[in-house]
Formats: C-alpha cells, sequence, structure tokens
C-alpha cells in the first residue's frame, strides 16, 4: 500500500507539474502574442510616421518652388515696374518705389488690413520702402486669392478684375517676357 501510495503521490506531482509547465508555456504564449500585437502596432506607426515624413519633404518641395516662382514673378513684375529701382517714381500717377504702388492700393491694403483685425497699417511714405512694398503686394495678393502668374500680374496691374480686362494683356506680356529671360 505504501508503494501505491508513493506511485500515486509520484503521478500527482508529475500531473501537477505538468499542468503547471503547461500554464506557464500557454503564459508566455500570450506574452508573446501580446508582445508581437505592439510590435505590429508600433511598426504601424513607424509607417504612418514615415509617411507623414514623406507627405511633408513632398510638400515643402512644392513649397520651395512656389516660392521661387513667386520670387521670379515678383522680380518681373519689379522690372516692369520700375526696373527694380526703390527710388523710381512715376509722378503723373504718384505711382511710387519698385512696385510702382499708388495711394489707392495703400488705402485698399489698409482697408483689408481692417477687415481681418489687424492694428497696423501702411503710410504713403511705405511705398518707397521695398519690404514693406512686397508686404503690402503679398497682402493684395492673398486677399484677393491671387494664386496664379498671369492672374497675379494682370490683378495688379488692372485691380482686382484685372484678369478680365483687356489692358491688362498687354502688361502681362511684358511680365513674361522678363520670366522667359
Amino acid at each position: 500500500m505504501k508503494d501505491s501510495v508513493q506511485t500515486f503521490l509520484w503521478i500527482a506531482l508529475i500531473f501537477l507539474s505538468s499542468i503547471y509547465v503547461i500554464s506557464t508555456i500557454v503564459h508566455y504564449e500570450k506574452q508573446v502574442e501580446i508582445l508581437e500585437c505592439e510590435v505590429e502596432d508600433q511598426q504601424n506607426y513607424i509607417d504612418s510616421l514615415i509617411q507623414c515624413i514623406d507627405t511633408l519633404q513632398w510638400e515643402n518641395e512644392i513649397f520651395d518652388q512656389i516660392e521661387k516662382d513667386a520670387t521670379f514673378l515678383l522680380s518681373a513684375l519689379m522690372m516692369v515696374e520700375s526696373r527694380n529701382n526703390d527710388s523710381a517714381h512715376a509722378v503723373g500717377e504718384d505711382a511710387v518705389g519698385c512696385l510702382q504702388i499708388r495711394k489707392t492700393m495703400v488705402d485698399d491694403v489698409n482697408r483689408i488690413l481692417k477687415r481681418q483685425g489687424k492694428e497696423y497699417e501702411f503710410a504713403y511714405n511705405d511705398r518707397w520702402s521695398r519690404q514693406k512694398s512686397i508686404m503690402m503686394f503679398e497682402i493684395y495678393c492673398d486677399h484677393y486669392n491671387l494664386t496664379e502668374p498671369e492672374e497675379i500680374a494682370r490683378c495688379w496691374n488692372g485691380g482686382p478684375r484685372g484678369m478680365h480686362k483687356d489692358a491688362t494683356v498687354y502688361y502681362w506680356n511684358k511680365v513674361q517676357d522678363h520670366l522667359d529671360s
């Protein structure tokens, strides 16, 4: 009987040990599964970050090209308007500076700034400053949503509806000649 009790105890010990080993293996397998899911989630997150970086790089390249195009356009406009001369003054029109800005343009830009709730405004003498003239130009183009070179040039020459005026075609052709050269 003693031998059968010992055998029973050994069998029980082996059985319990087996259950412990199996439950430990199952526990570790679940842990491995959880970790694999976490790794997959992290990889998906990394992939999405890489995609965001790629998109930002692509957008940056586009914006760089747009900025270059805008700089070329602005330079062409300045050549047509004033031969790139900050001191240019067309007395008959009272057009002043590198972009030959008239007082009505300053008034329009100040009206735009006021509508936008800005607390600063431009003075007529600001037309002599290249930097301030460019700022007025940018405010004007942004406000009227001018994006294409021809549209920008013709509306700069003929006002917000400049694209619809035949008189601005000649001006655009002059600007385009400077862009092409």
